[in-house]
């Protein structure tokens, strides 16, 4: 193999690890993902860093093109950084999966806040809990409200709020107190909001939106709305808050990405079964839920419990089996206890303990909503719970009499045809079934089983303690130690493990919500729905682990409807009519998403139906109600408003996409190869090879390496990229550390070729010729960023500059190591410089523009202020106007009458005088203000540059 220099290295090492907010300086965050990364995705992660005076941006995206990545890429670039007091909010029922797609695809370490963690840390001796050392912080929103004092102690570097139209009513009185929480506790962070739906009902929802990133993008609620609020905005006026809105809010559509090529969709197609259960099954239902509707019984503490009574009714939907083991820990919790209902006896439903922190129930705060928690009451007689253990055996020895199951016994006569289908079509035989009870999910394993699915049958839910998931986990442990495959989360890797056995060895997947979460499953295109959540976004999220990013055929969702559950057949005629959610190319409609404020909100009032409904008549009548209050809730006019105000659709973003895709690869490109010729030389006597996709592979210390992750992941391998704790990043380290002295490089353009290098016509002029090379780091920081640049001054023996491209060529060519004969010219120094004031300058340059965008914002924010005072005083002189006229023209008024009405005259003429001055007071106020912000603008972006030298060389090309 031809040689490589020290030199080389050094360069280099500093050369991939500068830091920056351009393609280039994204490629260290990129090559650590182990993720095929779109365009529009590196577009929007770019737009969001691109200004050091930013408050934030809103990533608005149509469902489907991934938000989460261009998110997790913000995040990945800050923690290259090193900044790394990252925060993230988001839905409590995507905690794990946003943890688990972070630690996946970025290998970042993520710690789950909530009332355990938080109470665990206090007691480890943690004063502020939130501050976690090397790992990104989540929460949920309600937690994260709920300890607002606690985030607003912390100085975060970044915070992603996901689902953020759960805040656009911000800024109405009296409403959204957990959204003003949370935008007072976060006003002084750098903040990414994603949403799919920023702009539902009313266009103030924006201005909600806005304010919560930088609420001096409008003026205040009032002149907002004086502006853009109109029942029918001004088409002018719209294209005025377009453009204002443009450096804060990026909206991508998939028919764009679909236009440049990036994302092939596959379609949903929809399959239902109803049933007929059985009498007893009826029975049971019957009976179970008329318990579950009274108000007077021991279990539920004499107050029905909406997240218990919403948890028993999941169970008893699921199965007989479900049900009945239910109805025992009921039974053993009255029988030891004579307590009213917790959590203990839902165990069945891994994701109680997510539904109990939407609800409030996990904190140990006083303000949990009403209801969330068990009522105080009276304690029951020993007579009464007596009674009551009595009526519960019942119940639970009728479901225990139950043989089978009718939508059990449906599932196991459809499924073979199903996979015969898929198998057809080019799917993989596999199906992935969904039920929400962990009990439900042993006893399908079981009738399975008997069913010709013998050995085929591998379970994922949120503990996995079955024998044959420990089985699978330690086979799995065993199969890739010493890889980074292995979290050192036992969560993690069972799910890890089970998902691999699903994919290589078993045919069928039974998963209950909680095991499901954060996993990819676009190997497998057939889903059921066992059981049918109520909430559309939990749906949506079971539809999407298999229709996503990579599916290669489209995706069948398989529904089974209780013919006799009116109330289930009303849910299931809303998810699939009205949410769209199981047939088309993508899923849910944006419109009727965001339509609801979340789907837990929709859950509880679908729960409130079927609790307090007692006949068909009524729950048909309560179901027409909640259709009616979901039609389309965006008029024509306000959808090509939004249209107008968010979308960028032309043939010129469609072009910047296919050339950004074009400059990823080349970039991504040029990544790889400085990175492998930077291990070349500090792994001398490796061998390197090339794997059959391209990837550079070698062995090092009994471990092989590669930079592509599909195969590491394929083959076992370790991925080489620049993250913590990798090679590659000890490698580099090493390389930066070295104290160089001047001497000759001799760069090999022969041996490039001969090892399969292309050409290099820029360098080709240059050959048999030589000169000095100094190579330095140049930062330049402002506005609390720092912006690293190589500066390779260099230029032949006769004064011809080289260009730095040219530069970094030479550095990928073999090179041999000489000893200078003499010292370098003087003119390097000077030339040094010049180079160095080029950098300054385009940087000075571009703050000069962004103090320009400042400037412009806050003028606007200023006129803002003075519109809604302007507007009443012409509101007061108008009135004024009309009662002289009315005055002027009343020949039936008295004297005393026309006294009076100049006399309220007056007094509105002296209210315009005291608003004409109080508006005066403020303009100038708000101008004082904008001015002394406008100041301090300008100091923070003053640039502070420091060099730090590498080294300097005789160059020669041979």
């Amino acid at each position: 193999m031809p040689p490589f220099t020290p030199y080389h290295s050094q360069y280099l090492a500093h050369r991939i690890t500068l830091e920056g907010v351009d393609e280039d300086a994204f490629a260290k965050a990129l090559t650590t993902a182990r993720v095929d990364m779109n365009p529009h995705q590196v577009d929007a992660a770019l737009f969001a860093l691109q200004s050091p005076l930013s408050k934030g941006v809103l990533l608005a995206d149509e469902v489907g093109l991934g938000k989460t990545i261009e998110a997790s890429l913000v995040v990945a670039q800050k923690w290259a950084e090193r900044k790394r007091r990252i925060l993230l909010v988001v839905p409590a029922s995507l905690r794990k999966q946003w943890a688990q797609e972070l630690w996946e695809k970025f290998s970042l370490p993520v710690l789950i806040m909530e009332a355990r963690t938080y109470q665990e840390r206090l007691k480890a001796g943690y004063r502020r809990p939130f501050e976690a050392d090397g790992k990104i912080i989540l929460c949920s929103y309600e937690f994260a409200a709920r300890r607002a004092d606690d985030l607003a102690a912390v100085a975060w570097d970044v915070a992603v709020l996901d689902e953020a139209h759960r805040l656009r009513n911000v800024y109405r009185n009296g409403a959204a107190s957990r959204a003003k929480r949370l935008k007072d506790a976060l006003a002084h962070t750098f903040k990414l909001l994603l949403t799919a739906t920023p702009l539902q009902n009313n266009i103030m929802e924006l201005y909600g939106l806005v304010s919560v990133i930088d609420d001096k993008v409008f003026g205040d609620e009032a002149s907002f709305r004086t502006l853009y609020g109109g029942q029918r905005p001004d088409p002018a006026n719209l294209m005025i808050l377009r453009r204002r809105l443009e450096p804060v809010c990026r909206r991508t559509l998939r028919r764009t990405v679909q236009e440049a090529g990036h994302i092939s969709y596959t379609r949903r197609l929809p399959v239902t079964f109803r049933f007929d259960p059985h009498d007893e099954e009826v029975e049971l239902y019957e009976r179970v839920s008329a318990f579950l509707q009274r108000a007077d019984t021991c279990y539920l503490g004499g107050k029905p419990n909406a997240l218990v009574t919403m948890a028993l009714r999941k169970i008893l939907g699921s199965s007989s089996y479900a049900i009945s083991q239910t109805l025992s820990r009921i039974i053993d919790r009255l029988e030891a206890e004579h307590a009213a209902a917790d959590l203990d006896a839902l165990a069945d439903l891994d994701t109680i303990e997510e539904l109990a922190e939407e609800a409030g129930v996990l904190d140990d705060d006083a303000d949990a909503p009403d209801g969330a928690g068990p009522a105080p009451t009276a304690r029951p007689t020993a007579e009464a719970i007596a009674t009551e253990i009595a009526e519960l055996t019942g119940y639970r020895d009728l479901a225990r009499s139950i043989r089978s199951n009718a939508k059990g016994e449906r599932l196991a006569r459809e499924l073979p045809g199903l996979l015969d289908a898929v198998e057809a079509k080019g799917g993989a035989r596999k199906a992935v079934v969904f039920t929400e009870s962990v009990r439900t999910q042993s006893y399908l394993a079981e009738l399975l089983a008997q069913n010709g699915f013998a050995g085929q049958v591998v379970l994922l839910n949120g503990g996995n303690t079955d024998p044959e998931s420990q089985r699978i986990h330690a086979d799995w442990l065993a199969r890739h130690a010493g890889t980074d495959r292995v979290s050192g989360s036992k969560t993690a890797d069972m799910k890890a493990a089970i998902v691999e056995a699903f994919r290589d060895e078993k045919m069928i997947l039974i998963a209950t919500e909680s095991g499901a979460e954060g996993i990819n499953l676009q190997f497998c295109s057939l889903l059921v729905n066992y059981d049918l959540p109520w909430n559309p976004q939990r749906v949506e999220q079971r539809i999407g682990r298999c229709h996503r990013y990579g599916q290669k055929i489209d995706v069948t969702v398989v529904n089974l409807l209780n013919a006799k559950n009116h109330a289930e057949e009303r849910v299931f005629q809303l998810l699939s009519q009205k949410f769209r959610l199981f047939d088309g190319v993508f899923g849910a409609s944006d419109e009727v998403l965001g339509a609801i404020e979340s789907g837990v909100d929709f859950e509880r009032r679908v729960h409130q139906i079927v609790q307090t409904s007692r006949s068909a008549e009524e729950i048909e009548a309560a179901f027409n109600d909640l259709t009616e209050s979901l039609q389309p809730q965006i008029e024509a006019d306000l959808r090509d408003a939004r249209d107008r105000l968010l979308l960028n659709v032309d043939e010129d973003v469609v072009r910047l996409l296919r050339t950004r895709q074009d400059n990823l690869k080349r970039i991504l490109g040029e990544f790889e190869q400085r990175l492998i010729v930077l291990a070349k030389v500090e792994l001398p006597g490796v061998e390197f090879r090339e794997h059959s996709d391209g990837s550079p592979v070698f062995e090092h210390q009994g471990t092989t390496w590669t930079t592509g992750w599909p195969v590491a992941d394929e083959r076992g391998w370790q991925f080489f990229r620049l993250s913590d704790g990798n090679l590659a990043l000890d490698l580099v380290a090493e390389a930066k550390a070295r104290s160089l002295p001047v001497a000759a490089v001799e760069f090999d353009y022969a041996a490039y070729r001969q090892q399969g290098g292309g050409r290099l016509t820029d360098i080709e002029p240059f050959i048999g010729r030589g000169g000095w090379l100094r190579a330095s780091k140049l930062k330049l920081r402002s506005a609390g960023r720092t912006v690293e640049h190589m500066v390779a001054a260099a230029s032949t023996d006769d004064g011809k500059v080289l260009d730095e491209k040219v530069v970094e060529r030479l550095f990928l060519l073999p090179g041999r190591r000489r000893d200078a004969a003499v010292d370098p010219p003087a003119r390097l120094d000077v030339l040094d410089a010049e180079i160095r004031g080029q950098h300054v300058a385009r940087a000075a340059e571009e703050n000069d523009r962004w103090l320009g965008v400042e400037t412009d914002k806050l003028d606007r924010y200023a006129d803002d202020l003075e519109v809604a005072a302007e507007e009443e005083i012409k509101r007061l002189e108008r009135e004024v106007r009309e009662r002289r006229k009315a005055l002027r023209t009343a020949a039936a008024l008295t004297a005393q009458q026309k006294i009076d009405e100049q006399r309220a005259i007056k007094r509105i003429e002296a209210q315009i005088d005291d608003k004409k001055l109080e508006t005066y007071q403020r303009k100038k106020a708000i101008r004082v203000e904008v001015e002394g912000i406008l100041d301090q603008l300008q100091a923070d972006l003053q640039l502070v540059p420091t060099v730090e030298p590498i080294f300097t060389i005789r160059w020669g090309l041979v």
